[in-house]
C-alpha cells in the first residue's frame, strides 16, 4: 500500500506546471510592450524532442505602437539559410492579459504577465515538408535585467512534445 502511494505523490507531483502568477513578486516586471520597445537582437536554438540541436538561429526585432495595439516585427535568420519574418499585433486586455495575432498564428495567441515573467499561448503554423503544419507553443518570457531576457517555449503537436526553443534577447 505504502508504494501504491509513493507512486500516486510522484505522479501527482509530475503534473505541476508553472503559472504565471507564480512570478507575481519577482523583479524586474517583464511589460513586453516595453522590453521590446525599439529594437532587441536575439540568439536561439531549436532542440528536437530528444534535446538535440536541430538549428539555429539569429533574429532582429522592432517593436512600436500603432494607435490601439503593439506591433511587434521579428525577423529571424536560420543557420540553414531560411529566413522568416512575423509581424505580431498585441493587444493588452486587462491589469496582466494580451492577445496577440500573426498571419501565421491560427486564432488568438493569449498572454499573461506576471513580475519578470510573461508566457504566451498560440498555435503556430510551421512549414515541414513542403506544406504547413499547426503546433503549439508554450513560451516563456523571463526578463533578466533592462537589456537581458531569456526566451524558453515547448511545442507540442497532439499534446506530445515535438522540441524546445531557446532564445537569448538583448535590448540595443
Amino acid at each position: 500500500m505504502k508504494f501504491l502511494a509513493i507512486i500516486f505523490f510522484i505522479l501527482l507531483t509530475s503534473c505541476e506546471k508553472m503559472k504565471p502568477e507564480d512570478y507575481k513578486d519577482t523583479k524586474p516586471e517583464m511589460k513586453i510592450e516595453e522590453y521590446f520597445l525599439g529594437n532587441v537582437k536575439a540568439w536561439g536554438i531549436f532542440q528536437g524532442r530528444s534535446g538535440v540541436v536541430k538549428r539555429q538561429f539569429t533574429a532582429t526585432m522592432n517593436g512600436s505602437f500603432d494607435k490601439e495595439n503593439f506591433i511587434l516585427n521579428e525577423n529571424f535568420n536560420w543557420n540553414d539559410g531560411e529566413k522568416q519574418s512575423r509581424k505580431w499585433t498585441i493587444k493588452k486586455i486587462g491589469k496582466n492579459k494580451y492577445e496577440g495575432t500573426a498571419a501565421d498564428v491560427v486564432g488568438i495567441a493569449k498572454g499573461t504577465s506576471y513580475g519578470s515573467a510573461f508566457k504566451f499561448e498560440y498555435n503556430l503554423l510551421i512549414p515541414f515538408k513542403d506544406k504547413k503544419i499547426k503546433v503549439r507553443f508554450d513560451d516563456w518570457i523571463f526578463k533578466q535585467d533592462e537589456e537581458v531576457a531569456i526566451n524558453r517555449a515547448t511545442i507540442t503537436k497532439f499534446g506530445f512534445k515535438v522540441g524546445e526553443l531557446t532564445v537569448f534577447f538583448l535590448k540595443n
